[in-house]
This record gives C-alpha cells, structure tokens and sequence, in this order.
C-alpha cells in the first residue's frame, strides 16, 4: 500500500491533483490508516496512471470521466471509447490549425520588422491594430 506522497511519486502526480481528482470522483475514496492517512493500492495507480495519460493526451475531465466509466464497464462497446477519441482529434486538429496561423502569423511580424526604431516596429504596430494581420487567428480553432 502506497500513502498519497508514494502514489504522486509512482505517477508523476502532484498531491494537489490526486487529492483534486477524488474530490471530482475521478479517483476513488481511498483506504485509509487508523490515523487518517490514506492508502492506495495497485488499482489507484493504474486509474491515476489512465487519467495522468488521458489528460496528457488533451482528454478534458469529462471525457476522461466517460472513459473510465467505460473501462470499469468492460463489457460496454468500444464505440463508445472510438467516438471520445475521435472527438479529442478533432479538437487537436482545430488546435492545430490555431496555432500554424499564429505561427505564420509571428513569422510576418518578425519578418517585416526593420529592426529601427520602436515607433516604426512591425510588432508593435501589429499587436497595436489586430486589422493589420493577415489572417483571423481567433477565429481558427475556436
């Protein structure tokens, strides 16, 4: 049995967010000492070890919430998991498409900088007046 500090280390999770995702019902109430102190076992490590991968794949919470209820329910369809998953990529993707126009975007800045003096600055006149970029960064992705 691991204490939480153990269960952090084991996982690369903070304590804050173990004591975070059972206050949300993502982690399970632990076991816990004559003295309070919580216990886990190999069961805790492998859900947090699955929600640590899912939210470092972007998965948000909720999500993540379905999927576990997926895979404590193994005899549910895969479709469900396929249909999360493609949901996520889909959101990358818009992601994706947000950050390459910001990208062009920094490049023309940079590029039509003239490197004089800050009153005649492509950066800051464009960070001044949005209408002088070239594409609607805020609109992709969002």
């Amino acid at each position: 049995m691991l204490t939480i500090g153990s269960l952090g280390k084991k996982t690369g999770t903070k304590v804050q967010t173990i004591r975070y995702y059972e206050q949300i019902g993502l982690m399970p109430e632990p076991g816990r000492t004559e003295g309070g102190q919580r216990r886990y076992g190999d069961d805790e490590v492998d859900r947090l070890s699955f929600i640590r991968h899912a939210r470092q794949l972007g998965f948000p919470l909720e999500a993540i919430r379905e999927l576990l209820d997926l895979s404590d329910n193994p005899d549910r369809s895969c479709h469900e998991a396929d249909s999360i998953a493609r949901r996520q990529l889909k959101q990358v993707e818009l992601r994706m498409d947000r950050l390459k126009a910001l990208r062009t975007e920094l490049k023309r800045m940079i590029h039509e900088c003239s490197g004089g003096n800050t009153a005649d600055c492509k950066v800051l006149e464009v960070l001044r007046d949005h209408s002088e970029c070239l594409t609607d960064h805020d609109a992709i992705g969002a």
